[in-house]
């Protein structure tokens, strides 16, 4: 029998060898690149260009082997793998910019290395860095598979193709689902449950802007529910929880749910003062 890698189609590569193989080899190579750029070594530029020396080594072979398996072709693989290794410094960059906002952004964060070590924010949107350059340039599967390790590790679901300003903050972060079409702009933070998604998930529309344009400066709180491509969230705007959006809300908005009280039991024996209290 054979197996589903077998099979060529004329809308899809074919990928020779194992696919249990071929996903560890991608969970290696993520590994490694979080290693290079992570912020630690971003101020130690020394160190960073020794890593990135190791890189031309240890990597470019492994991410060579990967292209193999897309069915690249010889040279389009070496201008990937050579445009990658330059782009890791711009990446690297992004992402301590991404490690400073959560540091300054959250009162319980004590120290980089304690972002670096324990939020999975960061490990998501650092993940993110990596498969968007992959999809900007066109390789087929790979940003796919680098975006899923990284789901699959954090809870948090970003699509290689969103676009993504530095300084992005994402707090606790689980059950976060950002959209392959999303825009975000610079200094945005965002909590767990969040969902930048598309009003219809009709196939017709692959190639279309499907989910939300967020500008700078935004919060966003847990739970709330963006949809749409025509959808702005406007700069400076702050989104409260559970709130459900599919139109644009016009710069330094507050959006939120009004809440309501009700006592829902008998309150015949019941004082006053016993009533009189706040949530």
């Amino acid at each position: 029998m054979k197996s589903l890698f077998d099979f060529k189609t004329s809308k899809h590569p074919e990928l020779k060898g194992n696919a249990t193989i071929i996903k560890k080899e991608v969970v290696s190579f993520l590994d490694h690149c979080l290693d290079i750029i992570y912020p630690g070594n971003v101020k130690k530029i020394f160190q960073f260009e020794k890593d990135l020396q190791n890189y031309q080594t240890e990597n470019s072979l492994k991410l060579e082997n990967i292209f193999k398996t897309l069915a690249l072709e010889d040279e389009r693989i070496k201008l990937i793998v050579e445009s990658f290794k330059e782009a890791l410094c711009s990446i690297a960059q992004l992402v301590y910019s991404d490690a400073e906002a959560i540091c300054q952004g959250d009162p319980a964060a004590t120290s980089l290395k304690e972002v670096v070590l324990t939020y999975p924010g960061l490990e998501a949107i650092a993940g993110h860095r990596i498969a968007n350059f992959f999809y900007e340039s066109q390789i087929p599967i790979l940003p796919r598979a680098l975006s899923e390790v990284t789901h699959g590790r954090t809870g948090i679901d970003i699509h290689p193709g969103a676009k993504i300003g530095k300084s992005f903050f994402i707090d606790h972060g689980t059950g976060v689902v950002i959209g392959e079409t999303a825009i975000i702009g610079q200094n945005v933070k965002i909590y767990q449950g969040v969902t930048l998604g598309a009003l219809s998930v009709d196939k017709s529309l692959a190639k279309k802007k499907r989910h939300p344009t967020i500008e700078d400066n935004c919060v966003i709180y847990s739970h709330a529910t963006i949809l749409g491509g025509e959808t702005v969230i406007g700069n400076g705007s702050i989104i409260g929880g559970n709130v459900w959006i599919t139109k644009s809300i016009p710069p330094n908005s507050m959006v939120y749910h009004k809440s309501e009280v009700r006592l829902n039991r008998n309150t015949s024996n019941i004082t006053d003062e016993e009533l009189n209290y706040e949530i």
